[in-house]
C-alpha cells in the first residue's frame, strides 16, 4: 500500500496514476495535527489496513497530476541517519565503522517543496539520496534478526549537507539539522511491496543530469544491522525515520534554481526545488569526477557569491546583502 497526503493533509492511497481519499476510515485514531495522525496510523496498521483498503476500493479515484502531494510523514519522532554507511561501489577497503547521526525532524519538506540554502559560510552544499525506512512498531536493543520486523516502510530521503562549516570538528548537528534539508515522498510504501529492500536502485537527477545511480547491496552495514544498532542506543517509536547512508561518489552541488529528484526503485519519485538568496555558484562535478581531474579536497571548491575567496570573484560583482 503507498500512503500519502495530498492538498490541506487529506490521507490517501495512491494507485497507479490516481489517489482516493480515505481520511474517514481513519477519523477515529486520536490526533491533533497530521504528524501524529499518521504516526498513529502507523501504530495502529494492523487493525486499520483492511478499512483503508475498503476504503481504496470504493473510494472516488482523483489524478495525481490535480492534487498538491504534501510530506507523508510530516512529523517524525526521531530522523536518525546513517553516516558513510556504504562502500562506495566497493572502492572502499573495509568497511567503516557503524556510526550515525540525529536530523531535525523540522527539517521535514515534501514533493514540490523548496530547499532553501541558508547564510552560512558552507564550503558545498549537497543533498545525498537515500533509502529511509519508517519504523512500526517500538524498537529497544532490538537484534538483527528480528530487526526487519519493526520496518512498517520505505520512503524516499534526501540527506541536505552544508559542508565544511566553521569551526574544524563542531559538525554534524550545524550540517544536517537546517530547516528544509530532509525533503521526503512523495509517498510512503508499505513492507509488504518491497521484496527485498537491499536490492534497490536509488538514482538522483540535478537538473535532469543523472548525478547519482547506486545500489542499496553497497550497503556497509545491512538494514538490520542498523535497527540493531540504533536501537541499542534509543528506543525507535513508530513513525520514526532511520536513513541509511548514501555513495558519496555522485555528490554534486545544489545551486539556486536547481530541480533535484530521487527516485528508489519502487518507491515512486520525489521532485524538489532549490533556493539560494546569495545564488552562490560551484562547478557541476560530482565527487568522482573532481577526484578524477585532480581535484584538492572531497568535493569542487565555490566559484562565486558570497563566502567564495575573493580571487574567483568576478570584476565588478557585486554581493546580495
Amino acid at each position: 500500500m503507498k500512503l500519502a497526503y495530498f492538498n490541506d493533509f487529506r490521507l490517501g492511497v495512491v494507485n497507479g496514476e490516481n489517489v482516493v481519499d480515505v481520511m474517514d476510515a481513519v477519523a477515529d485514531i486520536p490526533h491533533t495535527d497530521p504528524g501524529n495522525l499518521m504516526n498513529g496510523l502507523i501504530a495502529r496498521f494492523a487493525r486499520y489496513r483492511t478499512r483503508i483498503a475498503q476504503a481504496a476500493e470504493t473510494g472516488r479515484a482523483i489524478p495525481l497530476a490535480r492534487v498538491e502531494l504534501r510530506p507523508p510523514l510530516p512529523r517524525p519522532g526521531n530522523i536518525v541517519c546513517m553516516a558513510v554507511n556504504y562502500m562506495e561501489n566497493g572502492t572502499l577497503p573495509a568497511p567503516p565503522p557503524i556510526n550515525g547521526f540525529h536530523k531535525t525532524p523540522n527539517a521535514i519538506i515534501g514533493p514540490g517543496d523548496t530547499m532553501v540554502l541558508p547564510d552560512v559560510p558552507a564550503g558545498i552544499f549537497e543533498g545525498e539520496a537515500e533509502l529511509a525506512l519508517v519504523i512500526g512498531k517500538t524498537a529497544s536493543h532490538v537484534p538483527a534478526a528480528r530487526a526487519m520486523e519493526h520496518v512498517f516502510g520505505y520512503v524516499n530521503f534526501i540527506d541536505g549537507s552544508a559542508r565544511g562549516l566553521p569551526p574544524p570538528q563542531n559538525v554534524f548537528y550545524q550540517m544536517k539539522s537546517r530547516d528544509t534539508f530532509a525533503p521526503i515522498g512523495p509517498w510512503i510504501v508499505t513492507a509488504d511491496e518491497i521484496a527485498d529492500p537491499q536490492t534497490l536502485r536509488i538514482q538522483l537527477s540535478v537538473n535532469g543530469v543523472l548525478k547519482q545511480d547506486f545500489s542499496t547491496s553497497d550497503m556497509a552495514h545491512k538494514i538490520p544491522r542498523c535497527i540493531e544498532w540504533v536501537s541499542s542506543i534509543h528506543r525507535l517509536d513508530p513513525g520514526d525515520l532511520l536513513a541509511t547512508g548514501t555513495n558519496h561518489r555522485g555528490l554534486s552541488s545544489l545551486q539556486d534554481g536547481d530541480r533535484v529528484e530521487i527516485e528508489t526503485e519502487g518507491l515512486g519519485r520525489l521532485s524538489i526545488q532549490v533556493r539560494d538568496d546569495l545564488r552562490r555558484r560551484w562547478a557541476r562535478l560530482t565527487r568522482l569526477e573532481h577526484r578524477e581531474q585532480g581535484g584538492e579536497g572531497p568535493y569542487t571548491a565555490q566559484t562565486g557569491g558570497r563566502y567564495a575567496p575573493t580571487s574567483l570573484q568576478p570584476t565588478g560583482s557585486s554581493e546580495r546583502s
